[in-house]
Formats: C-alpha cells, structure tokens, sequence
C-alpha cells in the first residue's frame, strides 16, 4: 500500500526545521508529532526513519540531491523515504521524480569517496584519520552511521537475567545475554517495551551495554557513600543503586532540576531507596564543598560532545563544532577537579564520557593527573578483572561501535592516595 502524498509535505516541513540544528532532533520531531496529532503511528515511524536516515547520511544525500527537479529540501526528503520504505511506497510523485529516485538507489555506494561514506563532518573526519588510520576510521564511521540496537538492564534488586529473558519471550520478545555485562540483555529487532509489566515494575530498563559497564567500573559495594556527579535522568544511578543492593547512600547530583526530575518516577519504579537527588547550582556549590574527603566512589559522566553516541543522536555530528569542545574541555576540567575533591583517602574516581575524541578523554585525565599528584591511575584491564568482565583494555576503557556493539564511551580510573 502506498503512502499518502501529505507523507512528502510532513517530512519536508520537520526536515527543514531540524537541518537548523538549532536543537535536537528527537525534541524536533517530538514537537511535530504534538503539533500534527492526525499523523498516524505508521506516518510517524516512516517520517523519523526517513529524517534518521537523512541525518546519517546527510553528505551523500546531499551529493545525491544536487541532481533531479524540485526544491532540495524536496529532494532530499524523497532521498530519505526513499531509503526508508523504497521508491513504489511513495504516492504523489511525477513520472520524474521516480524515474530520478530509481536512478540514484540504484549507485552503487561501495564507490563513493570515503569523506563520503564516512558521513562526517570534514572536522571530525580528519581527527578519527589521525587517530585510527583509513581502515579503522572508516569502519568506526560506518558503524557510527548504523542505527544502534536496543540493550536492557535487569534490576537485579527486582529480578535475574534468565528469569527476564524468558518472560520476555511470552510477550514474545526475543533477547539475548550482551557479551560484557552481566546485566546487559540485546533486544533482537526493537519492540515497545514501555508497556511491559517488567518495565513497568521496574525490572528492566533501557540503558546501553556500554553505559552499563561504566557503572560497574565504579566497583560501588554496599554501605558505601557515592555520588553519580552528572547524573542527568539517572540510568547510571540506579545502576549503581542495584550494584549496592539498596543500602549505602547514592547521591544524584545534577545542574538541571528538570533532568532530576525525570528520575523520582524510575526511582519509584526500580525499588531503590538509598537515592537521594540533588540539584547544585554548579561544579562548586556549596552542597559538595561539604561532602569533601567522605565519599568511597564518585563517578563523573561528563558533559561531552557526544559523539560516541551517533547511532541513537545522528544530528549530534552536524550541531557540534571545534569551538564547542573546547569550551567542553575547560567544563570537564573544572568539573572534574571540583568533584574529585568528595573523594576520601583511598576512594575511587571515575571519570567518563559518551565521546571518541581525545581531547575529551584521555588530555583531560593526563592534565588532572599531572596537577593531582594525590591520585593514581588505576588500568581498566585492572579494574575489569576485578569486576569478572572479559574484556581486553589497556590503561582506560575505550568501547567502539565496530569493536564492541555498544556506544562509543571511555572511563578512566583514578584512586586518591592514602594518606
């Protein structure tokens, strides 16, 4: 069955706001969708498949679009419905665009230049070159441009991973144990699963494998003090709730009030008690100049470009810039060295980010180290053994797309001397 000719008109509308970046996209689309409330479930997957897909492959697209008849905005939506659900989906065309749309999916893509397939911003392009090489760069891009699957956590306060994988299999929902962490399930394709009674119950959460294991590196343990520094909504929080098995106390700590308000409701539903928000007014307020010397573990999630995390936030790539991460840089410093100062003789320090670049990562912990003489890095092939996960580091934990199947994170471990 075709799809309605309005279909063109609504991406083309939503995918000229969003090529702004002036926000992101998922807020964008959300917006539209509220705004056009006639558009049907259907309409709404096949729209923000098509801008997904534009945004990913936004260099090609736009290379692409240079040909053809039509405003580019129109081309490039056709471009991305296209892709989406295939040329004999699409009602309202002329006998020219489709003969032009046939062409074009019909290239073969294995040809392109590789600034191309790569699909990155020139900036970003050259430093993952410079890092990796041509092979390895390549394929990092690529698999930063391939959609992201869907990971769980099992609450393990509510629940055991056997256990989960079989109920889910009754909805039926097939998912499979992640290779890292023990409590990582893989969703084969991505069901709905808001509406599951073991989301409901706070079972399960939707939290990366990656994001999963930052928390573990944090070796959090029962009765201890810790604080998620950047909490954000709290999927590390109650991650390291979990791994406390409920005693101890947790701080959340975040600048936005609106952000921690979107954890009381998982709080309620995970069965955690030992979780207690709090809103700073900065890196320096008052409230953890009181905490200084007292806590067992702090784990700093920084704020960070965001570039590990492309196959969920596409437009991420095309909103951010040089300058914005180095005006990152100084924030992760100073956010750092404020939060590093809770930690008592002997506590861990983890410091982490969603990013791949160097700057954000491996320059902030050796500028730290080197003006904190009273902590030491501690090697994540260390810290993993310790916590039974199988997989290979080096000093830091780095996890890639094309390496590893999760988001592109790193996570350095720090141990404040003894006195």
């Amino acid at each position: 069955m075709r799809l309605p000719p309005a279909i063109l008109v609504n991406t083309e509308e939503v995918l000229r706001e969003i090529l702004r970046f002036t926000g992101p996209a998922d807020g964008t689309l959300s917006r539209y969708f509220r705004d056009h409330p006639r558009l049907g479930s259907r309409e709404r997957g096949v729209i923000a498949e098509a801008i997904y897909g534009l945004l990913r492959n936004k260099s090609v697209y736009t290379n692409f679009s240079e040909s053809g008849i039509g405003s580019p905005m129109r081309r490039l939506s056709l471009l991305g419905l296209a892709d989406a659900v295939g040329v004999d989906a699409l009602g309202g065309l002329t006998e020219d665009e489709t003969a032009w749309l046939q062409r074009v999916m019909e290239i073969d893509r294995t040809h392109l230049p590789l600034t191309m397939k790569a699909n990155l911003p020139e900036w970003i392009w050259t430093k993952l070159l410079e890092r990796f090489g041509e092979e390895d760069a390549l394929k990092l891009a690529i698999s930063l441009n391939t959609p992201a699957p869907l990971d769980l956590r099992v609450n393990t306060i509510k629940g055991d991973r056997d256990t989960v994988i079989a109920s889910l299999a009754q909805a039926p929902i097939i998912a499979e144990p992640t290779p890292y962490s023990s409590t990582g399930l893989r969703v084969i394709k991505k069901p709905s699963i808001q509406n599951l009674p073991l989301f409901k119950d706070g079972t399960i959460e939707v939290q990366d494998e990656g994001s999963q294991l930052l928390a573990q590196l944090v070796g959090a343990k029962r009765g201890e003090m810790v604080a998620d520094f950047c909490a954000g909504a709290g999927g590390k929080t109650l991650a390291l709730g979990a791994l406390m098995r409920n005693t101890g106390r947790l701080y959340a700590f975040d600048i936005s009030e609106k952000r921690l308000a979107k954890l009381k409701p998982r709080m309620a539903r995970s069965g955690l008690s030992n979780v207690h928000p709090v809103v700073i007014a900065h890196e320096k307020d008052a409230k953890i100049k009181r905490l200084a010397g007292k806590l067992d573990r702090v784990l700093v999630d920084a704020p960070c470009s965001g570039l590990g995390t492309l196959r969920r936030n596409p437009d991420v790539k095309w909103r951010q810039t040089p300058e914005g991460v180095a005006e990152l840089n100084v924030k992760q410093a100073s956010i750092l060295a404020s939060a590093s100062r809770m930690v008592k003789p002997g506590g861990r320090l983890v410091y982490a980010t969603c990013s791949i670049l160097d700057e954000e990562n491996e320059g902030i912990v050796q500028a730290f180290l080197a003006e904190h003489a009273d902590f030491t890095l501690l090697p994540a092939s260390q810290v993993l053994a310790e916590q039974k996960v199988e997989l290979e580091m080096g000093d830091y934990l780095k996890l890639y797309p094309h390496l590893h199947q999760t988001d592109g994170f790193f996570a350095a471990i720090m141990e404040r001397n003894k006195v």
